[in-house]
């Protein structure tokens, strides 16, 4: 019986690629081992991950601990200097079959120089050799990696130095793995990635994301659903628009990497839109989708922000009708440029994030309640629980099949849900 162990710390790619991980352990018969996929997002994310290893250890020392992730891959150095760590992989070794291969309870590569396998992501080019897995998550949806890494530098971000540069699998990759995938049972497909929008730039005849959306939805008929994770609307192209606007089959809801809403913080963040772009870029999907939703990550309390720059963060989230939003309260992170400006006050920094997280809860309830008396497909997830093609959780009293997409009209809503 395989005893091995698997924590997932960070981003929806993690969990996806902690998937491929068990997939390898099980194939290569590594057992007893725990595998701590990190995340170096935040410094609270490492301490996380450091905590985690910890906690590992203490449960069962005879268990041998694997470190790999974002925050390996940055620091190698940091984790196999633990104690409670066997070895540390990087972010291309840890998809690697041979990785695996050459490890086994029997044999623990533990000497000095074999402990540590990480090597320059800078220098990994392709997407195309990676362990590749037939959907994770619900029985119903499934994540598709389309992309990897990210050739932008924001100030607060460390992390294309875990991921590398931007590196795109192919169309005809991408639409072979969403065909088993529905032939498999699964009503809707979430294509994902570390900066999806940049799908295609380092391929052949360099393809958008757009054109991509639209040829799975031409080249799978059978496909119900598509849906695409955070994008940056600065990128989004007249290939993506056309296809929000006459696909149905993609879903109205899209989660936007915004960040602030405030011209002077976003250009310290080296961001590439200012708010009025993304205020735009809501109204033009809104007129073509009435029904969207938006979703939107917002840090608060970066470097220099001051009272009326937070204000324009909060208007930003009533000017673009946001509804689901991902607050991060702002941390330094040591290599990165904002690491170094004038910070703000930690508590003021966790005040404002407090008072995000209240509007965001505001702007569901508001939501939620405009859909009373609708009706909506909604994708069963489990006997109990569905979800909107705009993302949101319906809570059913009689159980219904999971994975089947049913209509149903929507009576009220309780504890962010929609109950039918």
């Amino acid at each position: 019986m395989n005893k091995s162990k698997f924590i997932t710390l960070g981003c929806r790619l993690n969990t996806y690629e902690t998937e491929a991980m068990k997939a390898l352990v099980e194939t290569e018969k590594v057992s007893n081992v725990a595998v701590v996929n990190t995340c170096a997002v935040t410094a609270e994310a490492v301490r996380k991950s450091k905590r985690e290893i910890r906690k590992l250890y203490r449960e069962d020392n005879k268990r041998k601990i694997i470190v790999t992730g974002c925050a390996a891959q940055i620091n190698p150095n940091d984790f196999s200097n633990m104690k409670e760590v066997s070895n540390v992989f990087g972010n291309i070794e840890k998809m690697k079959p041979e990785t695996w291969k050459t490890f086994s309870n029997e044999r623990i590569i533990s000497s000095a120089h074999k402990k540590i396998r990480v090597n320059d992501i800078m220098t990994h080019k392709s997407e195309e050799n990676n362990t590749i897995i037939d959907g994770f998550g619900t029985r119903s949806r499934a994540y598709v990696q389309v992309q990897n890494g990210c050739d932008h530098r924001c100030t607060f971000c460390i992390i294309p130095y875990g991921r590398g540069n931007s590196r795109s699998v192919t169309q005809e990759k991408i639409i072979e793995q969403i065909k088993r995938l529905v032939s498999n049972g699964f009503k809707e497909v979430v294509l994902t990635g570390v900066d999806l929008t940049s799908w295609g730039a380092d391929l052949d005849k360099q393809p958008s994301l757009g054109n991509l959306v639209i040829q799975i939805l031409k080249m799978i008929p059978d496909l119900p659903r598509l849906r695409i994770s955070s994008i940056d609307s600065i990128e989004v192209d007249d290939a993506l628009m056309e296809a929000i606007t006459n696909e149905k089959r993609l879903m109205a809801h899209f989660h936007l990497s915004l960040q602030s809403g405030d011209n002077m913080i976003l250009k310290r963040m080296k961001r590439r839109h200012l708010r009025d772009d993304a205020i735009s870029f809501c109204e033009e999907v809104k007129k073509v989708r009435p029904e969207v939703t938006f979703g939107a990550d917002i840090i608060a309390g970066f470097p220099t922000e001051t009272n009326k720059m937070f204000e324009n963060s909060l208007k930003l989230v009533t000017e673009c009708d946001l509804t689901w939003l991902h607050i991060f309260p702002y941390s330094a992170r040591v290599g990165t440029p904002a690491s170094r400006m004038p910070q703000v006050n930690g508590q003021k920094v966790k005040e404002r994030a407090k008072e995000l997280r209240a509007l965001g809860s505001s702007q569901v309830s508001k939501y939620l309640s405009s859909q009373v008396g609708l009706q909506h497909k909604i994708l069963m997830e489990n006997e109990t629980l569905g979800r909107t093609e705009q993302f949101a959780e319906v809570q059913f009293k009689i159980p219904r099949k999971p994975g089947i997409i049913i209509s149903a009209k929507i009576n009220s809503f309780e504890n962010h849900r929609l109950t039918v």
